[in-house]
């Protein structure tokens, strides 16, 4: 049985939607906002929230609404087909609410509506700041680091001396953001050469790269192109782990298709985060604890995404505390 066929036929009431922005200035050196969705149904609320990036997008959807009619009575998979169609991140955040919902009108928690243990979640930090900074706070902290142009063979070599760099990524499919990176083969060998122990996330392949990334593909690794099963089967050639970003599917019978797919091919997996604000956080942190929980999840508290680092966070491994119904870490 899928895991998918565990939730589809799972009955949902939604009486009434609400939206509510958030905004934070965070590490990346701009202003984050989301929306929190709040789905209300038999005395029972349920959360979700959009994590598209566009700051005038999340400001037009919570002035125009989600743009379909919501109330009703639904499955899972119904009310997946009615908001599958929505535009960005706003079909996840939908479903996120929905599933949430749809488990504490059923009384059950998600780690038992899939038959699945919920472990505690080890996570790194992803940041461009200084992790010296953040070791001086937390001496056990690792981390997954944006490549940057500018690093020098000196610079990997002080960061690699460290032994806490899981991931490096190389943000090679990126377009039109601020974080692209143009290919370059002499960053990329400074990288899998400066850092042999940690995946390589995000190269862009063209001859010269993967010249200078052949002898690293198994630990060459991808997140921004992965969306589908079928994304996966298109990498130029199999992979031993990926980056899961849980919105970016869209909907759950996609993202639990993958964990399946994955688990069969034996690709491990490790989380990403997409600065969640609200209660995608710990959605993401809850999905990491039930398929990929001892991988460098990119899924650290909130905390760790401020400006500057800040004492008194949790560190890792997270607890396993899933909510006693629905689909929320606590």
């Amino acid at each position: 049985m899928s895991t998918w066929n565990l939730l589809r036929d799972l009955p949902v009431a939604v009486e009434s939607a609400e939206l509510e922005g958030l905004v934070m200035d965070v590490s990346s050196a701009f202003t984050r906002r989301t929306t929190v969705v709040r789905l209300r149904g038999l005395g029972h609320e349920g959360l979700g929230e959009d994590v598209t990036y566009d700051g005038d997008a999340q400001l037009a959807l919570q002035a125009a609404g989600p743009g379909v009619a919501l109330a009703g009575e639904h499955t899972l998979a119904s009310f997946s087909a009615l908001v599958g169609g929505l535009p960005g991140y706003t079909p996840w955040a939908l479903e996120s609410a929905a599933l949430d919902l749809a488990l504490r009108q059923a009384g059950l928690p998600l780690w038992r509506a899939l038959e699945r243990k919920s472990r505690p979640v080890s996570f790194v930090v992803s940041t461009r700041l200084d992790p010296a900074a953040f070791r001086a706070l937390y001496p056990g902290l690792r981390f997954k680091l944006d490549a940057e142009s500018d690093w020098t063979d000196e610079l990997v070599a002080e960061l690699a001396a460290t032994g806490t760099v899981d991931v490096v990524d190389l943000k090679g499919h990126y377009r039109g953001t601020a974080v692209d990176l143009e290919p370059d083969p002499e960053l990329y060998r400074r990288v899998a050469e400066g850092f042999p122990h940690a995946w390589i996330e995000d190269p862009w392949l063209v001859p010269e790269t993967d010249a200078v990334l052949a002898p690293h593909r198994d630990r060459i690794t991808y997140d921004a192109p992965i969306h589908s099963v079928a994304d996966v089967e298109a990498l130029p050639y199999p992979p031993r782990c990926l980056n899961s970003k849980p919105s970016r599917f869209g909907s759950l019978e996609r993202l639990l298709g993958f964990y399946d797919y994955c688990e069969g091919q034996g690709i491990a997996l490790y989380g990403g985060g997409q600065f969640e604000l609200g209660p995608g956080r710990g959605q993401i942190q809850y999905l990491a604890s039930l398929f990929h929980a001892d991988t460098p999840n990119d899924v650290a508290p909130s905390g760790f995404n401020a400006p500057a680092p800040v004492p008194g966070l949790p560190v890792s491994p997270l607890p396993a505390t899933p909510s006693a119904t629905g689909f929320r870490f606590v």
